[in-house]
């Protein structure tokens, strides 16, 4: 099923991301946390595409083995990276020959090693040229990502926005944040897009911190804050030792879900990093409090178009 159809017919809407695994074990530890998450009934499942062929080949076996083996609805990432447009094709061909309906299309971050993005001689130069090849060539529900805090190579938010637009214009129907911690930075870019004439849906992109070293290096990369009393309490938990960091992760992200799903949001995209324990706490909190469906129930308008 197309996740704008989903998006249509259901509110929220919740689906994690996965990344293909490089090792024997990883896929093992993966198809672990696929099998719990699996009970928690998600909307749809993401599987990301890794650069420079670390992972690539794997993101459509992966993403059909979620569809077919497990029979969750499935949607595969996929970036200009390295890739010729002829190798972009095959790769789609693939995607739809798997019988997956559902495509994020993505520029992608440069190489591990290198700091500038270069696109292939015979590539594309951006996402918005990908989602163009896409849509003019299949029938794919086409989702793209957006940054409440700006993405890293924006020079501003206006710049941001107006690429935002141009990936709507191109043919995206549903919009995926980049991870956040501020749940105000979500909302004043949600109302900032609609001034731009952006009304697509805009999931929120949530990461449940369960290590607190490597929480500062993705937010190193992806330009993302984390709030100074947050990022204090984890620095005293991390004192203790990891698990604290974990329950601490865990409580605040559920606390974060519940208000943007309260105040609105049409949905929460878990970034797992291959894991199910945080994921599943926060899932089951947020479907046992019935306060949340009054609110939302509730909320005004626009903030259901978030």
């Amino acid at each position: 099923m197309r996740i704008d159809q989903i998006l249509e017919t259901t509110s929220p809407v919740f689906s994690f991301e996965f990344f293909p695994p490089r090792t024997d074990e990883g896929q093992r530890s993966l198809e672990g946390a696929l099998a719990e998450l699996r009970k928690d009934s998600p909307d749809y499942v993401s599987v990301t595409y890794g650069a420079a062929g670390s992972t690539r080949e794997r993101t459509v076996e992966v993403t059909k083995w979620v569809k077919e083996d497990l029979g969750l609805e499935a949607m595969a990432h996929l970036s200009c990276v390295g890739e010729p447009v002829d190798r972009l094709r095959e790769i789609l061909d693939e995607i739809s020959a798997a019988g997956i309906d559902n495509v994020l299309a993505l520029r992608g971050d440069p190489p591990r090693g290198e700091t500038d993005w270069k696109p292939h001689p015979d590539g594309l130069k951006s996402s918005v040229e990908l989602i163009e090849l896409i849509r003019s060539n299949y029938d794919f529900c086409v989702g793209a990502t957006c940054f409440p805090e700006v993405h890293p190579e924006a020079p501003d938010l206006d710049h941001d926005l107006r690429f935002l637009k141009r990936k709507v214009d191109a043919g995206a129907t549903f919009l995926i944040t980049q991870l956040f911690f501020d749940n105000e930075d979500y909302f004043r870019f949600v109302d900032s897009a609609r001034e731009y004439g952006i009304g697509l849906p805009i999931i929120a992109g949530i990461m449940p911190i369960t290590n607190f070293d490597q929480i500062k290096r993705f937010t190193t990369l992806c330009g993302a804050a984390i709030p100074t009393a947050l990022y204090e309490q984890l620095e005293a938990r991390h004192a203790e030792g990891e698990e604290g960091v974990a329950e601490l992760g865990v409580a605040y992200a559920t606390l974060q879900c519940a208000d943007l799903l309260a105040r609105g949001a049409p949905g929460i995209h878990f970034y797992t990093l291959n894991k199910s324990p945080a994921t599943r706490a926060i899932l089951s909190a947020l479907r046992a409090w019935r306060p949340l469906e009054r609110s939302a129930a509730t909320a005004p308008a626009a903030r259901h178009s978030a």
